[in-house]
């Protein structure tokens, strides 16, 4: 079984940063792409960005292009990060991380994601 776990949300002002971590726990886990949703107050969920198992292919909602990066550990490799900058107010949310089964590398919101963290909040002040 693979457990998911996200941190690094929190309270930020209109224009600031947060980092966000994800990951992927399971003994033989792997060669899996892995990615970003959130969730809005009132909303549905929706893709944010992923990335490949190799860490050298990623997409991104039109939303986030240019503000977020999604990243993963060179050695750590089942944990990712998502780098929020000049956040908006829009990107309040609940952020959560999602992981494809095992050599599973299909990079995009449209694909399965097999595995989800609890979320993790992410607040933007005006």
């Amino acid at each position: 079984q693979v457990h998911v776990v996200e941190s690094g949300g929190g309270l930020v002002q209109a224009g600031g940063s947060l980092r966000l971590s994800c990951t992927a726990h399971g003994r033989t886990y792997s060669s899996a792409a892995m990615a970003w949703f959130r969730q809005p107050p009132g909303k549905e969920r929706e893709f944010v960005a992923a990335i490949s198992w190799s860490g050298g292919y990623a997409v991104y909602a039109d939303s986030v292009k240019g503000r977020f990066t999604i990243s993963r550990d060179n050695v750590a490799k089942t944990t990712i990060y998502l780098q929020m900058n000049s956040l908006k107010t829009a990107d309040a949310a609940v952020y959560y991380c999602a992981a494809q089964r095992a050599d599973s590398d299909y990079v995009g919101g449209e694909y399965e994601y097999d595995y989800w963290g609890q979320g993790t909040q992410v607040t933007v002040s005006s």
